[in-house]
């Protein structure tokens, strides 16, 4: 588990410290991969002072305790539970229950804590800086050096993940972005509305009110010279920043919450192109058969797929008029940012930058005739997390294995076919 203070910095890797001698896995919360065409107007240029003040208060690490309600709030108002929030804000309630952000301490991360706790308490505590990041949600606090117990700890909160408080509520005030007509301004006294009204600001549409959890910073763990969670840079460079839309504009159009990324097929669809064209109509016996295929992500504000945990397969290969594949006709490139589960190097790195292109040309001799060339492009979400968790159980998960055995199944689920066709060449 990678997590990181303030605006992204690392502070401790729990499962590198139990299994140092076997792997240094990465329990990364993936947001996200690609964009959508639906976009509000882009902003200006570049976050105002205002807003990046209200950003860097807005997610001091750790967020500190809500601390007394106001004493007029009713109990729902009081409430941090997302279904609190839902009783009156039901579309962004049912969006959420079905995103990421939901399952942020999910049985992948959850498994790894239940002996972790014990073996190596601080590094525990720090999955929730991300991962559950209110202070209600942690049982102990840091006050003067020291951990104690939290008194507001709410264990029906601890495994919510993400919840809307995370990111709406400080010290019991609610915070949101503006109007759709761009107003902040309170429209009623707001000792008159439900909990006490809204302050809305323009910092909610910034890109940066994201970076704290989705970007390492320059003194995080890098490979290669490259933060190993380094989606807001990527969009800082892309030309979806330059056009000025943000991480919002493609992960909630609309202002829907449902963050949707690289585990979504349609999403990912959304912002590519891909292209198969053969060099010839037609070949003969014998010739050599020519093709290429190209993806572009003319849609997409980060590299595709950003982040370590997924892998994108393109495979070619002839296949007879029975769909059987011919033998030696195979190749294979993967798409994404390798690296071995200890995290020591970057093995490659061949993800599509920002607006960029990958170009697989393919070239084999035809041993027959009536040969189709048969391309496919796999997308496989959690490919870090598989090999992962995989090596855990093999090594032994605790008493966190019937956990980790759910989060490796998964995985393996949630891998997909994005593109295939097939061409006549013979």
């Amino acid at each position: 588990m990678l997590h990181h203070s303030r605006a992204g910095h690392v502070v401790g890797c729990p499962e590198m410290n139990r299994m140092v001698s076997l792997v240094s896995p990465a329990m990364l919360v993936v947001l996200a991969m690609s964009s959508r065409a639906e976009a509000p107007p882009p902003l200006a240029e570049g976050p105002s002072a205002a807003e990046q003040e209200f950003i860097a208060r807005h997610w001091r690490r750790p967020i500190p305790p809500q601390g007394p309600p106001p004493a007029r709030f009713s109990p729902i108002e009081r409430s941090l539970q997302p279904e609190a929030c839902g009783a009156c804000h039901p579309v962004q309630f049912a969006d959420w229950q079905g995103s990421i952000h939901a399952r942020s301490m999910g049985p992948g991360i959850a498994g790894q804590l239940v002996d972790l706790v014990r073996t190596d308490p601080l590094s525990a505590r720090s999955c929730a800086t991300c991962h559950a990041p209110i202070a209600e949600q942690r049982p102990e606090l840091l006050e003067g050096g020291r951990w104690i117990a939290n008194p507001d700890f709410d264990s029906a909160l601890q495994g919510r993940g993400v919840v809307c408080a995370s990111c709406h509520v400080r010290e019991h005030q609610r915070f949101g972005p503006p109007r759709r007509d761009g107003s902040t301004a309170s429209r009623a006294p707001r000792a008159s509305l439900p909990h006490n009204g809204l302050t809305r600001t323009t910092a909610f549409l910034r890109s940066e009110f994201c970076a704290s959890c989705h970007q390492f910073a320059p003194d995080g763990l890098a490979l290669a010279g490259k933060p190993l969670e380094n989606t807001y840079e990527e969009w800082r460079g892309s030309p979806a920043a330059r056009r000025g839309l943000q991480c919002q504009s493609c992960h909630m159009p609309d202002r829907r919450h449902l963050w949707r990324g690289i585990h979504d097929a349609d999403m990912v669809r959304s912002g590519l192109d891909i292209v198969l064209r053969a060099a010839r109509p037609r070949y003969r016996s014998g010739d050599i058969a020519r093709a290429t295929l190209t993806i572009t992500t003319p849609r997409v504000g980060h590299a595709f797929p950003t982040y370590v945990t997924p892998a994108v397969l393109v495979r070619a290969e002839l296949i007879d008029s029975d769909g059987r594949a011919v033998p030696g006709s195979l190749e294979e490139r993967l798409i994404g940012r390798q690296v071995p589960l200890d995290l020591s190097r970057e093995i490659a790195d061949t993800r599509i930058p920002p607006g960029g292109r990958f170009r697989l040309d393919y070239a084999r001799q035809l041993p027959a005739s009536g040969l189709r060339l048969r391309v496919t492009v796999t997308v496989l979400p959690d490919e870090f997390y598989t090999r992962f968790f995989e090596t855990m159980l093999s090594a032994g998960a605790g008493g966190g294995d019937d956990q980790i055995r759910l989060a490796l199944e998964a995985t393996r689920r949630s891998a997909y076919t994005l593109y295939e066709k097939e061409l006549a060449l013979s």
